[in-house]
């Protein structure tokens, strides 16, 4: 039995740091919930993959290279999207984490994290409910980590920008929720299932530990975008602002 093809919607979700895993992921699934996704990564052609698979599978994908700290750029890809189908949902994913202890963090280092993991989704916010407000509605989704919560050693520069992601979208919540307009932020509360993250496992505990890890000690990315759609489904009179993810055996 062939798949059959996503039915088409007149909207279109745009993914500002459309990475190869929770990015890519959260694509794949809009898209094959007849959305027109806009994906924007820093480096277009690292785009390639993705649209082939979406349009493969039947759905649709601009791909679309941009700097998410950089105020022309998103501004000038959420009005592409916005003139394609009208923007219904947004979604801040860039990527910034980053360890470095204390007296090794220079100032350039806090200072890119910072534009990475704060002020990108600052630009993403703002702009896309600039548009969404003209229409009465709309989601704008940011992720989180667990150094939204709280600081760890080695993750100043990170923890202080995720931090205050948080709270700025919690601003955004209460000032645009009254105006039909869904604000949520996502923690990501545990390590998702990378070559990054098992290389990482790798490094500390030896090869041995990634070949035992248990099932579903990891986040599947798909897992991940599955929630993010939960939350663009939701009845406004029970919206949620604040969702944390983690495996169920995660210790938290």
């Amino acid at each position: 039995m062939q798949d059959q093809k996503p039915p088409e919607r007149n909207a279109t979700c745009a993914i500002i740091g459309a990475g190869d895993f929770i990015g890519s992921a959260i694509a794949r699934r809009f898209a094959a919930e007849g959305y027109t996704v806009f994906a924007g990564r820093r480096t277009a052609e690292k785009l390639e993959k993705l649209k082939s698979e979406i349009e493969g599978s039947g759905g649709r994908c601009m791909a679309r290279g941009l700097d998410a700290r950089k105020e022309e750029d998103v501004t000038a890809f959420l009005q592409e999207a916005d003139a394609h189908a009208p923007l219904e949902v947004v979604i801040s994913n860039p990527g910034a984490n980053v360890s470095f202890p204390l007296l090794d963090t220079s100032e350039r280092v806090f200072f890119k994290v910072w534009e990475m993991a704060c002020k990108a989704g600052f630009l993403t916010g703002r702009e896309a409910a600039r548009l969404m407000l003209a229409r009465g509605k709309g989601s704008i989704f940011f992720t989180g980590a667990t150094a939204s919560l709280r600081g760890g050693m080695g993750y100043a520069a990170f923890a202080s920008a995720k931090g205050g992601l948080r709270l700025m979208a919690q601003s955004m919540a209460r000032e645009l929720g009254p105006q039909n307009i869904h604000v949520a932020h996502l923690v990501i509360d545990a390590g998702v299932d990378t070559d990054f993250v098992r290389d990482r496992i790798k490094s500390a505990r030896g090869e041995e530990a990634v070949a035992n890890l248990a099932p579903d000690t990891l986040m599947e990315p798909a897992s991940i975008a599955d929630a993010y759609w939960y939350l663009h489904q939701q009845k406004r009179d029970a919206w949620t602002f604040e969702m944390d993810l983690r495996p169920y055996k995660e210790t938290w």
